[in-house]
């Protein structure tokens, strides 16, 4: 999925983040030049395939979920193989406060797309309240900043005069909310973690007018019992950008005996993967995905690898009651 800018070349860009806009260019400067300079709006945050064990990076109202201290490391390198292909780098924690109905969250993003990268560091907090027995319904909100840079002199074959704009910065503050619903057994959420459309600075010598686009966020799952050691989850997330065709992802995954996680993404109309992550102990667990995508630029890289670890910090002895299914 493209993280697009409004620009004014003349590039076609198919569904995805990215295009192929000729042989005659080099790949990446096609793709930079279209994530910079194309007429579209389109997906800007970044996108995961493990995102049903990372919801906080989507939805503030997500903290507290797991009930005790939980971290979580994520890294995507998206398009292997391909010059400047996008990076992402994830870290969040959360956890319910002794009074088990307000919960705290945090999240530090950094992503990478050629000369562009974008540092995010964003807070969250949650008011928990139980609706019935064994489900309870949660209100977020989020709030930070992302540190936004453009090297634009690193595009050798873009004519742009190095003493008016070597690069280009910005400090973007931005909010957003969050509505999650679950049980054990279900998730249903609602997000619009960045509410102000903030406008990126325009540099002389290139003809840009950026902003930041909203992003919307529903997603779901639920859990089923296929016998004594055999679970499956089906699980969607649907993302709409103003300006862009809505996207999702659709998502049907198995876990083993309570430990072992295994199963396929479909994207549709851009990526399909597959993904497995085991529980190690009650606290640690590694997942791993890689994914593929299905438009022209499928042709050009070699996937996409995301590795993610997490870690549950427990300081009261026992088990947990139940294990994690999201």
């Amino acid at each position: 999925m493209s993280r697009g800018r409004i620009t004014e070349v003349s590039c076609q860009l198919p569904a995805g983040r990215g295009s192929h806009c000729g042989r005659m260019l080099p790949m990446l400067l096609t793709s930079v030049i279209c994530l910079l300079t194309s007429s579209l709006k389109a997906q800007q945050d970044p996108l995961y395939s493990q995102y049903m064990f990372n919801l906080l990076a989507f939805n503030p109202a997500y903290a507290g979920n797991h009930e005790v201290i939980s971290l979580m490391a994520l890294t995507r390198h998206q398009w292997v193989g391909f010059e400047g292909a996008p990076t992402t780098q994830t870290l969040t924690g959360h956890s319910p406060l002794p009074s088990r109905a307000m919960a705290l969250g945090g999240t530090i993003i950094h992503d990478q797309a050629g000369p562009v990268n974008q540092t995010g560091f964003y807070c969250d907090v949650a008011y928990r309240m139980r609706v019935s027995t064994g489900s309870q319904l949660a209100f977020g909100l989020k709030g930070g900043f992302n540190l936004y840079k453009a090297d634009l002199n690193s595009l050798s074959t873009v004519e742009v005069d190095p003493a008016n704009a070597s690069n280009t910065s910005a400090f973007l503050p931005n909010f957003g909310f969050g509505m999650f619903w679950h049980s054990d057994r279900h998730y249903l959420g609602i997000s619009a973690p960045k509410l102000l459309a903030n406008q990126l600075n325009t540099v002389e010598g290139v003809s840009t007018t950026a902003n930041e686009s909203r992003h919307y966020f529903l997603m779901g799952g639920y859990v089923f019992d296929m016998g004594r050691d055999l679970r499956f989850r089906p699980s969607f997330m649907l993302r709409s950008v103003e300006g862009a065709p809505l996207s999702m992802d659709v998502n049907a995954h198995f876990l083993l005996r309570d430990r072992i996680w295994f199963g396929a993404l479909y994207r549709l109309g851009n990526a399909f993967g597959v993904m497995a992550q085991f529980q190690v102990n009650e606290q640690l667990r590694i997942g791993y995905a890689f994914d593929l995508t299905t438009n022209a630029l499928g042709a050009h890289n070699a996937g996409t690898h995301e590795l993610m670890i997490g870690y549950d910090l427990r300081f009261s002895r026992g088990k947990a009651i139940s294990p994690r299914w999201f």
